[in-house]
């Protein structure tokens, strides 16, 4: 690791935008293109901070969140999730190792299942007709914060 405290700042970053976006997205259901360009433009800083490779373990990283990028693209084509949510999916992807952002995936799809039934709930209950819109962004936010979190509790990790 390069500059340790450094790398935990980012970390920190990574985290308040998270929050940043589960908030906006839980009261608009829309995530701003700011959030995920930042989380995009500060994955290689994190990678240089701390001593990842470009070759091979940067380069899995970008295929690793390419693939997640187009999974959730597929999602947003069928209707089941906002662009917002698939470009922060995509961005996120791109601080955790391949096995890492499998994890992700796993998570994000638990937690969405999850919010899309409080969201089914509360919608029913408001007397809403039609389909609700989940905030998708809430279950990205929460399984990125979960992985952030094993790195500082997780002492096996």
């Amino acid at each position: 690791m390069i500059n340790a405290e450094f790398t935990d700042y980012l970390l920190g970053v990574l985290a308040v935008l998270l929050a940043w976006a589960a908030v906006v997205d839980l009261r608009s259901r829309t995530i701003p293109d700011w959030v995920s360009i930042a989380i995009l433009v500060l994955a290689p800083v994190f990678w240089w901070t701390s001593g990842v490779e470009l070759w091979p373990d940067a380069a899995s990283r970008v295929g690793a969140a390419l693939a997640v990028f187009g999974l959730f693209a597929l999602l947003f084509y069928m209707g089941g999730m906002g662009g917002g949510d698939v470009k922060l999916a995509g961005a996120l992807a791109l601080w955790f190792g391949p096995l890492t952002t499998l994890k992700f995936v796993i998570l994000t799809s638990l937690a969405g299942g999850v919010v899309s039934l409080a969201t089914w709930w509360w919608h029913k209950r408001r007397g809403g007709e039609g389909k609700a819109e989940v905030p998708y962004g809430v279950a990205i936010a929460f399984a990125g914060m979960w992985l952030l979190a094993q790195r500082f509790l997780n002492h096996f990790a």
